[in-house]
């Protein structure tokens, strides 16, 4: 496994691994399976994993604690991340959400925690100081249970700027759509391009989007 130093000093593998696609059994995350995973990818150096609340209904999270907490909390790096893009804010509570994230998570703190998915439709519902956001999260990384706090986009890239310039200062990396294929399709290139220029580090989601850029279609071959 090769290691890069991310800007705050942290030695993250080239390759973290994501929780969203687990396989399952009867409707569930088959458990067997993904523990086999996740232990076969720790113990070949990866030790960046990214959840998030809402992935396979909420059980992702849980299934994370259930296998990471057999290993030294300092051994990896856990991202997790806040779904103002899906829940009802007039009902979703900051604080209810992140207790019960770090209770399924089994963890103390996050070192790496997200606004989920920023773009034109959600950024509203997180900059409003109704809901206070923003505000409880900020005061979760002064408090030292996030480390880290970024947020993931699929926003164009003229948005992107508008995110960058109204709530750059409180985020510390950007998790962006990043392959081959998107390299122009959803012009990754240029949100790369823009964050690197902003000094934001980049994290990079859906490297073969879900595999499907690992093997080409049998029509294809």
């Amino acid at each position: 496994m090769k290691y890069r130093k991310d800007k705050y000093g942290n030695n993250l593998s080239v390759l973290g691994f994501g929780c969203m696609r687990f396989k399952k059994k009867m409707g569930r995350i088959n458990m067997a399976d993904a523990e086999r995973q996740i232990m076969k990818a720790y113990n070949n150096g990866v030790n960046y994993f990214d959840t998030a609340y809402f992935y396979h209904s909420g059980e992702s999270e849980s299934v994370m604690g259930r296998v990471l907490k057999e290993y030294p909390r300092d051994s990896y790096y856990l991202a997790s991340k806040y779904p103002g893009h899906q829940v009802d804010p007039k009902t979703a509570n900051p604080a209810e959400i992140f207790e019960d994230q770090l209770r399924k998570c089994q963890v103390e703190y996050f070192d790496f925690y997200l606004l989920h998915n920023v773009y034109e439709n959600s950024f509203r519902t997180y900059l409003d100081p109704k809901w206070g956001i923003l505000e409880y999260l900020r005061e979760q990384k002064r408090l030292g249970r996030i480390h880290h706090l970024g947020f993931s986009s699929h926003a164009r890239p003229d948005f992107l700027e508008k995110i960058l310039d109204t709530i750059g200062d409180d985020l510390d990396f950007c998790l962006i759509q990043l392959n081959y294929l998107d390299w122009t399709l959803q012009e990754a290139k240029k949100k790369y391009e823009l964050l690197t220029e902003r000094g934001s580090p980049v994290w990079v989601m859906e490297p073969v989007r879900g595999g499907k850029l690992a093997k080409l279609s049998d029509a294809d071959e």
